[in-house]
């Protein structure tokens, strides 16, 4: 048996402050890493890298070690959390940014252990363009890198997100930020021109619709999960992110699997995009982290077939 190491992931651990029409929460846990985190230990251990101000709280760090997650390349710097401000209204499917301090998180700059760097999966959460190749440049021997993004980074560093996407074997973007990098106006259009960026697998979110997943020999179509009652879309998308790269690593999934067994990578990969959508549809049940606490992987496997019997004919 192949030996299960770390998922590392960087990105940020934050205090969101959220309004939704389901209610509001403030200060409460967030951040791309956090939520990535809690889904991915569900299958696999994890490994982190991110940075938090004196005023994060040390217990759920702490709590994050009994989930099998090493938090020991969290970096406590003086000064205060990252901060994220927002709201949804109608549209359940993109925030509004009401305002964004950066405190701690504007001079972050990661340096790994040893052991960090001899991780095996790498997952580049949304985070500056620049930190994901400073991290992706002391990894020595990844056998599979993932990563994530956003507008932001789309529109403001442009040549530096191509270059770590060049680097990159599954990209998990948004529709709309799909479109935008792609300069196109087809989902099938900005697969191909992804590709030609380098990643060969693309995952296209689609909030509510599902998503699109593309890879050199196919096509594949996830519907969402329904849900009755959204509460806090927010993670959402990092939870699915958590799921599918979880679920890659505990399968021992590997680059050279989609050049040279396709079928195998096919496979493997639908099925890791059936467990992100579920795991997302347990994330907007709440605010925060806090439905995920709370989730097991005999639950989420209940939901996953629950929802299979929903989708098959």
């Amino acid at each position: 048996m192949q030996k299960t190491l770390p998922i590392l992931s960087v990105g940020s651990m934050a205090f969101d402050s959220v309004s939704t029409p389901a209610g509001k929460a403030d200060q409460v846990l967030g951040g791309a890493v956090n939520y990535f985190s809690m889904a991915a230990s569900l299958f696999n251990p994890v490994s982190i890298i991110a940075v938090v101000g004196e005023d994060f709280p040390k217990n759920h760090l702490d709590y994050l070690n009994t989930r099998g997650v090493d938090t020991s390349g969290v970096q406590i710097a003086p000064g205060k959390t990252f901060h994220w401000t927002g709201e949804y209204t109608t549209n359940l499917n993109e925030a509004t940014t009401l305002h964004t301090a950066l405190n701690v998180f504007e001079h972050f700059n990661p340096k790994l252990s040893p052991a960090h760097q001899a991780s095996r999966v790498v997952f580049l959460a949304n985070i500056d363009p620049d930190i994901q190749s400073k991290v992706l440049d002391q990894v020595t021997a990844h056998e599979l890198v993932a990563m994530d993004s956003m507008n932001f980074w789309i529109t403001g560093k442009l040549d530096a997100l191509k270059k770590i996407i060049a680097r990159v074997d599954v990209l998990c973007i948004n529709e709309k930020e799909a479109l935008q990098l792609s300069n196109t106006n087809s989902l099938s259009k900005a697969a191909i021109a992804i590709r030609n960026m380098g990643p060969s697998t693309i995952i296209i979110k689609r909030g509510e619709y599902g998503s699109a997943v593309f890879t050199p020999t196919s096509t594949f179509l996830a519907p969402a999960v329904l849900i009755d009652n959204v509460v806090d879309p927010t993670g959402a998308g990092d939870s699915f992110a958590g799921a599918v790269v979880g679920y890659l690593a505990e399968n021992h999934a590997h680059r050279h699997w989609i050049k040279d067994q396709p079928a195998k990578w096919d496979a493997l990969i639908k099925r890791a995009v059936i467990h992100g959508t579920v795991m997302a549809s347990f994330t907007i049940q709440d605010f925060s982290i806090d439905r995920l606490r709370k989730l097991t992987r005999e639950e989420l496997n209940l939901g996953k077939e629950q929802f299979l019997k929903l989708i098959s004919f």
